[in-house]
């Protein structure tokens, strides 16, 4: 008889936590990227979105999310993530990162976009005036 509640209990769980959608693993060298189809292998620039019905796109690079970003209603998306630039395969949440586009970083797409979880690491690689330090605002705009 104990058995059963266990069980239940277990279920339960199972179902809870099918609820929550969580980043996929990103197999760097395997897995494609959504938009360009490109193998992902930079492990510093990597992006992925997952919407609210639990599915996961990864992306070789943050200007191939952002430009796939118009596919999606924004209600249909749960989370958009990013590489921590200076914590390779580190995903991080997109709409709080602090982006810096330089020439001094290249991205797999040539953007030279990279993200970063913390101002003063970016602001920190940010050497040249032509440099650009963005929000994530200010990037949905500045990526075409």
């Amino acid at each position: 008889m104990m058995i059963r509640p266990t069980l239940y209990t277990l279920l339960f769980l199972f179902f809870l936590s099918s609820c929550n959608p969580q980043p996929a693993a990103i197999e760097y060298g395997t897995t494609s990227c959504h938009s360009c189809k490109m193998t992902i292998v930079d492990q510093q620039h990597a992006a992925q979105v997952m919407t609210k019905k639990g599915r996961t796109y990864s992306f070789d690079a943050i200007e191939c999310m952002v430009r796939s970003l118009e596919q999606w209603k924004a209600e249909e998306l749960q989370t958009l993530l990013v590489t921590d630039y200076t914590t390779p395969k580190q995903l991080i949440e997109a709409e709080s990162a602090h982006y810096l586009i330089s020439t001094a970083i290249p991205s797999p797409m040539g953007a030279h976009l990279s993200a970063f979880s913390n101002k003063e690491n970016r602001d920190e690689l940010a050497s040249k005036p032509t440099d650009q330090k963005l929000t994530w605002g200010e990037l949905k705009f500045s990526v075409n």
